[in-house]
């Protein structure tokens, strides 16, 4: 399988993660990208460098505000007297019918939901990066590849078209399923990450265009708390095109596989040309994010039943954190998809 991946990700190292009352170092760290290469190493596949898209898909996903802000956030902040090393939010709507304030501080709020996406110096690039990546994989697989995968990093399934959330700033996979509209009339995307895609979600919330399906831990405890139920079906044109299917917290191997299944009929049914996989591996039993049980040899399950529905397939890469088998997690995950 061909590999989309760039170094300029470590660029972004954020230092900052509100748990709890607690400042923490952030999870979402650069090395996580290091021991998922290692898995891609391992199962000897391709590393290719994306290329430059340009803004246009970017910007087919995300507001012009809210891009103009995370281009421009960091310095601007930096220009405040005593200001701290990161863009963080410490005020935020209280209202949907809120304005738009015009200094950084206010416009911090507005477009950073949750004490997880602080900002430094490197964030954009890196963002612009992943998305990049996440473009060339689905170019690749629209010029006829069966499958490609895009090692993105930060992630992008919290990010909404105007905010950023969970450790994302641009929905990469929301980016790729937007894209490959312009070669494909119907795309599926499918998210296995361990926190319901609920940027993903409210993207393509009123389109019948392209479905989204989410197998994710109950948000009745588990982030992002306010989104992922099951009674969430779309609204207007896109009711009956957003599937979402919560489990139950420390659901594993065999329960999860069951659930899958739901899922895969749905896109079935669905009858897509294209299927995007929100690949978290955070549902992994070890995973320092505890909240699903799947073991590393039950990730290869989950890939071989993705593979069954014989569709050309984008896989971009979501959550995963710093457990020791990150990379065994990932390989697996790819060995059941390609059936080795």
């Amino acid at each position: 399988m061909k590999v989309v991946y760039t170094d300029r990700h470590a660029a972004h190292d954020p230092q900052t993660f509100l748990v709890r009352g607690k400042i923490l170092r952030s999870a979402e760290q650069p090395e996580r990208a290091d021991r998922l290469l290692d898995g891609i190493r391992r199962g000897g596949h391709q590393l290719l460098e994306p290329s430059d898209c340009g803004p246009g898909p970017r910007a087919a996903v995300h507001t012009p505000e809210y891009l103009e802000f995370l281009s421009t956030a960091w310095e601007q902040w930096r220009a405040l007297p005593d200001a701290s090393e990161e863009v963080l939010a410490n005020v935020r709507p209280m209202t949907a019918y809120a304005g738009y304030p015009a200094g950084i501080v206010g416009r911090a709020g507005f477009h950073l939901a949750d004490g997880a996406c602080p900002i430094g110096k490197g964030t954009w690039d890196a963002a612009v990066w992943a998305a990049h990546s996440a473009v060339q994989a689905a170019s690749l697989v629209a010029g006829g590849e069966r499958s490609a995968y895009a090692l993105c990093r930060p992630p992008g399934h919290h990010a909404y078209a105007d905010k950023a959330g969970g450790f994302c700033f641009l929905n990469n996979t929301a980016i790729a399923a937007q894209w490959l509209r312009g070669t494909h009339a119907r795309v599926a995307i499918l998210d296995v990450d361990v926190h319901h895609g609920n940027g993903t979600q409210d993207i393509f919330w009123r389109r019948s265009d392209v479905l989204h399906v989410s197998l994710h831990a109950d948000p009745q405890h588990y982030y992002p708390y306010f989104v992922g139920y099951a009674a969430e079906r779309g609204e207007g044109d896109g009711e009956g095109y957003t599937l979402n299917l919560p489990l139950p917290l420390g659901t594993g191997d065999n329960a999860y596989i069951d659930t899958l299944g739901m899922a895969l009929k749905r896109i079935t049914a669905f009858a897509p040309e294209v299927l995007v996989v929100a690949l978290g591996l955070d549902a992994f039993e070890g995973d320092p994010l505890k909240g699903l049980a799947i073991t590393t040899p039950g990730f290869a399950r989950i890939g071989a039943a993705i593979a069954g529905l014989k569709l050309p397939t984008v896989l971009v890469q979501e959550g995963g954190y710093l457990a020791p088998e990150l990379g065994d997690n990932l390989a697996s995950f790819l060995s059941g998809f390609e059936g080795r």
